[in-house]
C-alpha cells in the first residue's frame, strides 16, 4: 500500500530556495508563512502586484534562519524568479458563490500564462507547482508555455490537487471518529468537482465503509471547495486549507530535491490514460521532480465507474488549456 509522507523535515543540511507568484492573496499570505517556518527553506522571494514588500516585511520578523525578499510587478519578475529552485503559483481570482473552478479558466489563464512564461525565461531548470484554478486546464497552459520556450521537462511540472487528499483524511476520520492525521486516501483524475476520485478502497489504515458512505463522503469531497465558497458569502474561497496542502506538497518536493526516499504524493501531472494526457496518480518525488509515476491504485467497481463519468470532463479541461496557448 502506498504511503503519503506528512511531516516537515528537520534537516539543515541543503536548503531550498523557493519563490511564491501571487504571495499576497488569500492563498498567497498563509502558504508564504507556512513556508517561512519550513526549515528545508533558505530563500523565499515573494511577488505579486501588490503590497509584496509588506508581507516580506511581515514575515522576515519570524524568527526562523531563511532569507525573505520581495519583488512587485511584472518589471521585477527577474529579480524574483533568478536562482530559484521552486516557483509556487497560487496568484490568480478566487472562486465566488455561484462559480465552479472552471469559471475562472478566462482571467486566471492568461495570469498562469505570463508567470510560467517568466518561469522559463528567468529559472527554466525550476521545478514549478500550480496552485491556480481551475488546476485541470492551468497544468497543460503551462507545460504549452514552456514547450514554446524550449524548456518542458514533465518531470518539473506538478499541478498541486493536495487539499482533495487533506479533505478525504478529515471527512473520513470525523465520519469514524478516527485522528484524520492518521488516514491517507489516494484522491486521482483531476482537481475539480466529479474529475476528483477518491480512492477509498485503498485507505489505509483498512476502514470498513458501506456503499453509501463512500458515495456521501465522494461527494463530499467532490464539492468541498463549493461548501466554503458558499460559507464564506462573497469573502473568498477556500484559502487556509489549500495553503496547508501547497506547503504540504512543496515540502514533499524539496524532501524529494534533497534525496529523502520513499517520499509519494498525489498530484496532477503528465500522465497518458485513456487519452487524457494530464492525470493525477500517486507519485515517487525524486531529486529532479517526478522520479517514479506509480500509476493508479487498485480500484473498486464504484472507483472505476466514477473514473468513467470523470474522464471526459478532464479531457475537455486539458485541451481547454492547450487551446488557450495554441490558438
Amino acid at each position: 500500500m502506498l504511503s503519503f509522507t506528512r511531516s516537515f523535515s528537520t534537516s539543515r543540511r541543503a536548503l531550498v530556495k523557493v519563490a511564491v507568484l501571487g504571495a499576497s492573496g488569500g492563498i498567497g499570505q498563509p502558504l508564504s508563512m507556512l513556508l517561512k517556518l519550513n526549515p528545508l527553506v533558505t530563500e523565499l522571494s515573494l511577488y505579486d502586484i501588490n503590497h509584496t514588500p509588506g508581507v516580506a516585511a511581515d514575515l522576515s520578523h519570524i524568527d526562523r534562519n531563511s532569507f525573505t525578499k520581495s519583488a512587485k510587478g511584472p518589471d521585477q519578475l527577474k529579480a524574483a524568479l533568478t536562482g530559484m529552485e521552486v516557483v509556487v503559483i497560487p496568484a490568480g481570482v478566487p472562486r465566488k458563490p455561484g462559480m465552479t473552478r472552471d469559471d475562472l479558466f478566462s482571467s486566471n489563464a492568461s495570469i498562469v500564462r505570463d508567470l510560467v512564461d517568466a518561469v522559463g525565461n528567468y529559472c527554466p531548470k525550476a521545478i514549478i507547482a500550480i496552485v491556480t484554478n481551475p488546476v485541470n486546464s492551468c497544468v497543460p497552459v503551462a507545460a504549452e508555455m514552456l514547450k514554446k520556450r524550449g524548456v518542458y521537462d514533465p518531470k518539473k511540472l506538478f499541478g498541486i490537487t493536495t487539499l482533495d487528499l487533506i479533505r478525504a483524511s478529515t471527512f473520513v476520520g470525523e465520519l469514524k471518529g478516527i485522528d484524520p492525521m492518521l488516514i491517507q486516501v489516494p484522491v486521482i483524475c483531476g482537481h475539480s468537482g466529479e474529475t476528483i476520485v477518491p480512492v477509498m478502497s485503498q485507505c489505509k489504515p483498512k476502514i470498513k465503509l458501506t456503499d453509501s458512505e463512500i458515495c456521501d463522503l465522494t461527494k463530499r469531497i467532490q464539492n468541498a471547495g463549493t461548501e466554503v465558497v458558499k460559507l464564506k458569502a462573497g469573502a473568498g474561497s477556500a484559502t487556509l486549507a489549500m495553503a496547508f496542502a501547497g506547503s504540504r506538497m512543496v515540502d514533499a518536493i524539496m524532501r524529494g530535491i534533497k534525496g529523502q526516499s520513499n517520499v509519494i504524493e498525489c498530484s496532477f501531472v503528465e500522465y497518458n490514460y485513456e487519452e487524457a494526457q494530464y492525470f493525477s496518480t500517486p507519485i515517487l518525488l525524486g531529486p529532479n521532480g517526478i522520479e517514479k509515476n506509480l500509476g493508479l491504485p487498485k480500484l473498486s467497481k464504484l472507483e472505476r465507474e466514477l473514473l468513467k463519468i470523470a474522464i471526459p470532463i478532464l479531457k475537455k479541461n486539458i485541451k481547454k488549456g492547450e487551446d488557450f496557448v495554441l490558438t
